[in-house]
Formats: C-alpha cells, sequence, structure tokens
C-alpha cells in the first residue's frame, strides 16, 4: 500500500502502530515454524493473537478519526485512506487465517481472537457494526444517525432556499437592467434627434450669418463709393465727368440778376 497518503498527526501515529503490530506478526509467525515445542508454540500463538486483537482495535481507531476528519479532506485523499484501511483489514484477515491453520495443527481451541466467534475482521459494513451494539448503542445510533439526516435535508432546503432566492435577485436584475437598456435607447434617439435639430440650426445660423456678411459688405462698398464721390467732388467742384449728388451740387454760378440800366434811356 502507497505510503505517501496525506494524513493527520493522529492518523500517522495510529497507523505507525498498526504497521509496527504487522512487523511483529510477520516475525513472531516466522518463528513458529523454529518453535518445536508444542507448549512454547501455544504461548507464542496466544502473544500473537493478543497482537491482533490490538491491532484490530487499532484498525476500528483508524476508522473512527478517518469518519471524524473526512468532512476536512479533499475526496481523492478520503478514498485513499479508505482503500488503505481496507488494505489493513485484509493484511490482518490474513494472520487471521494464519493463525487459525496453526491452531488446527496444535489442537488448541481454547484460543479465541473474538468473543464473538467471529475470527475474521469484518468490513466496517452498518450490519457488522450493529452486531457488536447493545441496544441502547443502537438506539443511540440511530438517532444521531437521524439528527444528521435531518441536518442534511435542513441543509439542502437551507441551499435550495439560498438558490431560489439568487434565482429571484438575478431576474429582478435582469428586469431593471433590460428596462435600464430601454430607457437609455430611448435617450440615445432623443440626443440623436437634438444633434440632427442642432445641426440643422448650425447650418441655418451659417447661412444667415454668410448672407448678413454679404449684406454688410455690399452696404460698406456702396458707403465708400459715396464717400469717394462727396472727396472727388470737394477737391474738384469742376471735374465734369462726375456726376453731381443730388442735394450736394454746388450754388449756379451763371444765374444772371435782374438790374436795372442807369444810363438805359440816354
Amino acid at each position: 500500500m502507497a505510503s505517501d497518503v496525506p494524513m493527520s498527526p493522529e492518523l500517522e501515529q495510529v497507523d505507525g502502530e498498526i504497521q509496527d503490530i504487522f512487523r511483529a506478526l510477520q516475525n513472531g509467525f516466522q518463528k513458529m515454524d523454529k518453535i518445536k515445542d508444542s507448549n512454547r508454540q501455544s504461548k507464542q500463538l496466544e502473544d500473537l493473537t493478543g497482537k491482533m486483537r490490538e491491532c484490530k482495535r487499532l484498525i476500528k481507531e483508524f476508522d473512527r478519526i478517518l469518519k471524524d476528519e473526512e468532512k476536512n479532506n479533499p475526496p481523492d485523499v478520503n478514498k485513499q485512506l479508505n482503500d488503505k484501511k481496507q488494505f489493513m483489514i485484509k493484511e490482518l484477515n490474513s494472520y487471521v487465517t494464519l493463525r487459525k491453520t496453526y491452531q488446527s495443527s496444535l489442537g488448541n481451541k481454547r484460543i479465541e481472537l473474538f468473543d464473538t466467534g467471529n475470527d475474521q475482521v469484518a468490513e466496517d459494513t452498518p450490519a457488522q457494526m450493529a452486531s457488536e451494539m447493545s441496544n441502547q448503542e443502537l438506539i443511540s445510533a440511530g438517532r444521531k444517525q437521524m439528527d444528521q439526516t435531518d441536518q442534511a435535508i435542513e441543509r439542502s432546503k437551507m441551499v435550495v432556499a439560498q438558490t431560489v432566492e439568487v434565482g429571484a435577485q438575478t431576474a429582478a436584475n435582469l428586469a431593471q437592467q433590460t428596462e435600464q437598456m430601454k430607457r437609455i435607447g430611448n435617450e440615445l434617439d432623443s440626443v440623436h434627434f437634438s444633434l440632427k435639430k442642432a445641426s440643422q440650426m448650425v447650418k441655418e445660423i451659417g447661412r444667415q450669418v454668410a448672407t448678413d456678411k454679404c449684406i454688410m459688405a455690399f452696404l460698406f462698398l456702396i458707403v465708400c463709393g459715396v464717400i469717394a464721390i462727396i472727396v472727388v467732388k470737394i477737391v474738384n467742384p469742376h471735374n465734369k465727368s462726375i456726376r453731381d449728388i443730388p442735394g450736394l451740387a454746388p450754388p449756379a454760378m451763371n444765374r444772371k440778376l435782374l438790374s436795372i440800366d442807369p444810363f438805359g434811356g440816354l
């Protein structure tokens, strides 16, 4: 069995004690063949049986710690630890079978490994564990299992309720976001219309400004022309090539005044 399985310090301690017992059992059964005296063999077998009892107790302790730590370990680690436990059970059962072989050869029927008469180390299934419990222990175990089941159901209900609540909140948020997107779309349409209207107004204002500038320029040219004519007429009033400006013509010099010739009668 792989020895690199991650374990807690408590599990490592129990596992180390189990491995020490397995080594002691292996060495002890190897010595059985070298012992010729039947009494010494019987004594050796009793010692090995005691070690197997201790090994069974440690395997149960290993299983108890494993179940307590199961919720804190990843699934793959739990699987490796359970495989390790099953491997230890099979190894102990192999020594139990070997013990029964030596016991039959010695004819010693007084040595029993388990008080129930079952020599094999059973895998800890619920039915096999129940056979070793009293009625009160069975009732307590049943109540504990029912409490654990009720707690699991309550946790499942809480998870379902939280999931429903999260779903409702998500749906509400989606509805709000959809409504908000609609409002944003309407506002974008309004902005686009306003920009188009503003663009048209800017174009009209530009055309009006251009027209006003043309008119102002034309009026400026007219004023400049008038001023130029006035200046020329003032500087050179006898220039006949320039027509008189109405209202600005100089008084006529060729008017004849009525006069009385004092010598007309002479």
